[in-house]
């Protein structure tokens, strides 16, 4: 079934244009009039509905049944991430995505390769919220994490409340004592936050930072794992022990 997230009120039994994108979309998979497809706004549920007429630059479609159906992980999990360079952090925004994650903000870092002004930083936020708009669409999530603008990690840490005494902040690091094996084996009903360095890493400084900021450092074993591995092997092992497949 085709599914499409069109930022627009959706209501059963009203008749609705589709934005110019998912309009692109349609075409580019030659649906016709009288199809079936499945559209969400992000706020949990779909709604079935069906093509009443296509025209080169429109679309419109009938809305019918709401279908309450989530494919939400039993926690919420925010991906703290370090930019990385070239195509890594698309990537690893869409799979994150894929494996359940409820929000990611990018860190600039010490270490950082990347470096954003405020008018890229501002495109780059744009994209990745539109690659996260079709990973929920290829996956079937109707609730849609948010990508917040890049933030400095100082900043970042600065604004972060006080940790609850059931919030869990992780910091993944090489250098860490305390492995995979001493997280909780069920999943905290508090907010759980991961915290991931750029390519080279958080530096000495930077990780003292996260920890006085009430992260616990967690090693994932005696190989070294590229950024854009470390958040998705830890979001996959986290989806086995806690039960988010």
């Amino acid at each position: 079934m085709p599914r499409f997230f069109v930022a627009a009120p959706l209501v059963a039994g009203e008749t609705l244009s589709l934005p110019d994108d998912v309009v692109r979309h349609i075409q580019v998979l030659r649906l016709q009039t009288g199809d079936v497809l499945d559209l969400f706004d992000g706020k949990g549920g779909e709604y079935r509905a069906h093509l009443l007429e296509i025209g080169k630059r429109t679309a419109i479609v009938q809305l019918n049944e709401f279908v309450a159906r989530e494919a939400e992980p039993p926690y919420r999990i925010t991906l703290a991430q370090g930019v990385a360079g070239g195509d890594k952090m698309d990537w690893l925004i869409e799979k994150s995505v894929e494996l359940g994650v409820s929000s990611i903000v990018p860190l600039t870092a010490e270490r950082g390769v990347v470096r954003l002004s405020s008018e890229r930083a501002v495109r780059r936020q744009l994209h990745w919220q539109a690659l996260v708009h079709a990973a929920c669409e290829q996956c079937g999530r109707n609730r849609v994490p948010e990508v917040s603008p890049a933030k400095d990690l100082h900043a970042w840490l600065n604004g972060l409340p006080s940790a609850g005494t059931d919030e869990l902040r992780l910091l993944l690091s090489p250098r860490a004592e305390l492995g995979f094996g001493s997280l909780p084996v069920a999943a905290p009903a508090a907010p759980i936050t991961i915290a991931i360095g750029p390519e080279a890493g958080f530096s000495p400084g930077e990780e003292a930072a996260i920890v006085d900021a009430g992260f616990t450092s967690l090693g994932l074993g005696a190989r070294v794992l590229r950024t854009e591995t470390a958040g998705i092997a830890v979001l996959a092992a986290l989806a086995g022990r806690w039960g988010g497949w």
